[in-house]
């Protein structure tokens, strides 16, 4: 490489990849649109099911497009028995993101049209990928705790079949709706890591259950997905603490994380942690749980305080902030809270899959080839000379 000619070290951020349709961010503003819809219109009008067929086909449905396609869901909605065989085999103290991880090459080995391309194969596959990965994860919270799967309700919602598949009644309406939100909410965000890794692997022309497979190895990482089991862990710490604000100062001077604020892309509140920190206000009380909620408040508060007087005000909570507290009030096991973010990120992932096979990033060269800079002994073009 000439002189002149270094690399900067980014890690990507703000480097532009490729182009997209799927959806938009504006981090100074804190707007998140998804297929030309804002994400607030979504949370407060649409479900889950209307949400995914919009970001996988590009257009929101009719009434029969969706019936339609929520009986394709419903359909797919049922584990090959190899793989629950296989389940009942696994430690029961396996992590549940190492479950889905595990899952992908079992229904990929189902896929009866494996190598097929095109643009309706795909959509058809990602629709099966959309409706299995909660059954996965339900049957492994089961089979875990000693319970027999529970099969999916055709009467039911996606939503409502997530949480009685994981425990065996029918839920309330009101969280069935709030987990709802949560899914819309995590449905897609442009090129994150997951979303990256996946679209990585499809451009080498690989199947959508390697790519997906790739999304949520991503995700299981404390850095992405990860990341609001440990606002959880965080926040549960501190129920008995007296002097929040000495907490976070504390934190903050020896240059320790508190987890749950700042984003990588928005400068500003995060759109949707907006969304679920009402959602969560709502729940709090419905429970009996305001307790809870006065305290992610207090954290909240006390460290937008102490931000603002470091100079740092473009720190605010993110999403991660609010879905695990969320999550939490619902009583779901912490280490459900990683793959519920998957379950609901599988359409953009998908998504992005398709767009990277078939769609607009045929404009750009077909691999993902980044370079990098070479900062390794050199002894010129010739290489050093081998001595033992």
């Amino acid at each position: 490489m000439a002189d002149g000619d270094a690399i900067k070290n980014t890690g990507l951020r703000g480097v532009k990849v490729a182009d997209t349709e799927v959806s938009f961010i504006d981090g100074g503003k804190g707007v998140l649109i998804y297929r030309g819809y804002r994400i607030e219109d979504l949370a407060q009008y649409s479900t889950f099911e209307e949400t995914a067929y919009l970001i996988l086909k590009g257009k929101l449905p009719s009434s029969s497009e969706l019936e339609e396609f929520k009986k394709l869901l419903a359909d797919h909605s049922t584990l090959p028995e190899f793989l629950l065989k296989s389940m009942e085999l696994w430690p029961k103290d396996t992590g549940t993101m190492y479950v889905l991880m595990a899952a992908l090459p079992f229904l990929g080995l189902d896929d009866k049209e494996s190598g097929e391309n095109s643009v309706e194969v795909y959509e058809e596959k990602a629709a099966r990928l959309v409706a299995a990965l909660p059954v996965v994860m339900t049957a492994w919270d089961r089979i875990r705790r000693g319970l027999a799967p529970v099969a999916h309700n055709g009467e039911l919602s996606h939503a409502e079949n997530i949480l009685y598949m994981i425990n065996g009644e029918k839920p309330h309406t009101d969280i069935a709706r709030a987990l709802d939100i949560c899914l819309i909410l995590h449905a897609d965000h442009t090129f994150n890591a997951s979303t990256f890794a996946c679209r990585e692997v499809a451009s080498t022309m690989a199947d959508i259950c390697p790519a997906i497979s790739a999304g949520l190895a991503a995700l299981s990482g404390p850095l992405h997905g990860g990341a609001n089991e440990k606002a959880i862990a965080m926040l549960e710490s501190l129920r008995d603490e007296e002097d929040i604000e000495s907490w976070i100062n504390n934190q903050l001077s020896e240059k320790k994380k508190i987890y749950g604020m700042g984003h990588a892309v928005y400068k500003t509140y995060d759109p949707r942690a907006a969304i679920l920190k009402d959602l969560f206000k709502g729940l709090a009380e419905k429970t009996g749980q305001s307790d809870w909620y006065e305290l992610c408040k207090s954290v909240e508060e006390s460290a937008m305080k102490a931000f603002t007087a470091a100079g740092k005000d473009k720190i605010k909570p993110n999403i991660d902030f609010y879905s695990g507290s969320v999550y939490h009030m619902m009583g779901f096991a912490h280490d459900l809270f990683t793959p519920f973010f998957a379950l609901s990120r599988i359409a953009g992932w998908c998504a992005h899959i398709i767009e990277e096979r078939f769609g607009l990033a045929q404009t750009k060269p077909s691999l993902y080839r980044p370079a990098a800079e070479y900062v390794g002994n050199y002894c010129g073009l010739t290489g050093c000379e081998y001595k033992r």
